[in-house]
């Protein structure tokens, strides 16, 4: 443990996360408070970067400076105008998704249920000789599963470039079931599962 000769050993410290909490950034630690008072090992990880602590008296006397309040002030009003920005950019990605062209297969549900085992047969030979009295709601999702991949999406150019995979992936994946959903309402309640599922279910 490091200890600076003018710090208490059972005076009140904050860590860097607490300053966080308050508004601080690394920048802001460095230049209105310098060097921590404290330095102790992280207190659950043993191979975590150790923890750097600021006496709070300290603390409170640099947020009382006319110099930090100004500093905290423009921060707040930056971090105010990236959010602004970042709703702005998301509320038109999603507009743009939302316009997007989804076609679904439109097939009598009999000629889907065929298909879809078809396909499911190609791509999985041992697992028709595995179950091959499957239940119904397993075949509704390889229904779904089905539709799912022979759906196209038309106009989506650069989109997942532009709004970042991350971004974009989850909304269009959300807009293909609910189209799969609203096309054939008795898979509906199999389309919503799976599109609350983190990764799309195999066909």
């Amino acid at each position: 443990m490091q200890l600076r000769n003018d710090i208490i050993r059972d005076e009140i410290c904050l860590s860097s996360t607490a300053l966080a909490e308050r508004g601080w950034t690394p920048a802001a630690i460095r230049l209105f408070l310098g060097e921590p008072d404290r330095i102790t090992p992280h207190p659950v990880l043993r191979n975590a970067p150790p923890v750097h602590l600021f006496r709070r008296a300290r603390v409170l006397a640099a947020e009382g400076t006319q110099q930090w309040q100004r500093w905290h002030d423009r921060s707040v009003q930056r971090s105010a105008q990236l959010r602004a920005a970042a709703d702005t950019q998301r509320a038109a990605i999603l507009a743009e998704i939302a316009a997007l062209d989804i076609r679904v297969p439109e097939l009598d549900e009999q000629v889907l249920l065929q298909r879809a085992l078809a396909y499911r047969n190609r791509r999985h030979p041992a697992a028709a000789t595995e179950d091959p009295d499957p239940e119904p709601a397993t075949l509704r999702r390889w229904m779904v599963g089905y539709l799912r991949h022979e759906t196209t999406i038309q106009n989506a150019g650069s989109l997942p470039a532009r709004a970042g995979r991350a971004q974009a992936t989850p909304a269009i994946r959300a807009s293909v079931y609910a189209v799969i959903a609203d096309r054939y309402p008795s898979l509906a309640d199999e389309a919503r599962s799976q599109a609350a599922e983190p990764h799309d279910i195999p066909p």
